[in-house]
């Protein structure tokens, strides 16, 4: 036998074997076109090579119109159905895309229980310009939530860079800090590579390139077994604590600026905020939210409507994402004007420390290895 050496008997035969494949597979498609086709030229050919010896009567003019629109009508209906067919096809693998780059959130992760929403302007879209992602380290729950400057298909390349980056660093580095830098730096090389797209004969980002205008805000959140809260916050909203005392703000301190415009400072000021209790819980939000307006102008009374949905206790996080989400569409006829991301996440564990210095907490994290 003849091998190749991959080892391959033939493989000219079987590439002839696989185009035979698509071929057919080609040719099933085009079969619902094949028979109005057929009929189309056979009337075409009777009526240019047996022309009528006598002018037709009323009766024939209506049988043959008829013949040539049902033609007419079954050509229509078999090319629009294979558009149909081949636009579902082409749906579901976009779905299948976008659901690899924003995966849905498990419902428990490590003693908290998480729900999401997203809502894009770009139509038939699943994501957009906003991003969410948590996931359980040896050093607590890691969560980012971000918004890149835009909204829609164009700022999926800005998401992707930010996500991969987390989804990696989450787990190496031992300090936040570290996960923000190696963020930052998938950001510049997004943003390097997208202006040498732009303007090949140049090295970096132009002043009237898009990428140079090009920013990301991200809230890096690390959430410890005893319910304590890390924070750095790159000019993104601060989140919501929902709790016995109501709705109140996690933090309102002065944020860094977005990632890509600046560079990071030598120092990160990572910010120890109010610790989770056993019931309460945070709501994450992009600026989409809290910036919505309805037809007059008005602003989307965001605080005023978590306090409604999170009466009770304990707060449902998809209690909270629904009511939200619902309102949101309300408030806006549902014309968004920018991306939306939510997420609410509450703490399950039934046994927090009553008091832990932070200087303990930094103690008891698990140190890098040694690479």
């Amino acid at each position: 036998m003849i091998r190749t050496r991959s080892g391959s008997p033939f493989p000219p035969l079987r590439r002839l074997a696989r185009a035979g494949c698509a071929d057919g597979s080609r040719a099933r498609r085009l079969l619902p076109l094949l028979l109005p086709a057929a009929w189309g030229a056979l009337a075409l050919v009777w009526k240019i090579a047996w022309p009528p010896e006598h002018p037709q009567s009323l009766v024939q003019r209506i049988v043959t119109g008829s013949v040539f629109f049902v033609v007419g009508a079954l050509l229509v209906f078999g090319v629009r159905r294979e558009l149909s067919r081949e636009l579902a096809r082409v749906r579901a693998v976009a779905h299948a895309a976008q659901r690899v780059l924003l995966r849905p959130l498990p419902p428990r992760l490590d003693g908290l229980a998480l729900a999401a929403s997203q809502l894009t302007v770009s139509r038939s879209a699943t994501v957009g310009g906003d991003l969410y992602e948590a996931v359980a380290t040896p050093y607590g729950v890691r969560i980012v939530i971000g918004d890149v400057r835009g909204h829609g298909l164009g700022a999926i390349g800005a998401v992707a860079a930010v996500l991969g980056s987390f989804r990696e660093a989450a787990y190496d580095e031992a300090e936040l800090g570290g996960v923000l830098r190696r963020l930052d730096r998938a950001i510049q090389r997004h943003l390097r590579e997208r202006a040498r797209e732009e303007h090949p004969a140049s090295c970096g980002g132009e002043p009237d390139s898009p990428s140079a205008e090009e920013f990301v805000t991200v809230l890096l959140l690390e959430i410890g077994q005893d319910g304590g809260v890390l924070a750095l916050n790159c000019g993104h909203p601060w989140p919501y604590r929902l709790g016995l005392r109501g709705v109140e703000p996690l933090s309102c301190a002065e944020p860094l600026p977005p990632l890509g415009l600046f560079p990071l400072p030598a120092e990160l000021p990572v910010r120890p905020c109010a610790r989770l209790l056993s019931g309460e819980a945070l709501f994450l939000h992009t600026d989409g939210a809290a910036d919505a307006r309805d037809a007059s102008g008005k602003f989307f009374g965001l605080e005023a409507v978590l306090a409604e949905a999170a009466l009770g206790s304990p707060v449902s996080p998809a209690a909270v994402i629904s009511v939200v989400h619902t309102e949101l569409l309300r408030h806006t006829g549902g014309r968004l004007a920018d991306d939306v991301a939510l997420l609410v996440l509450r703490n399950d564990r039934s046994r927090v420390p009553a008091q832990c210095s932070d200087s303990a907490l930094r103690r008891t994290r698990p140190q890098p290895s040694n690479r």
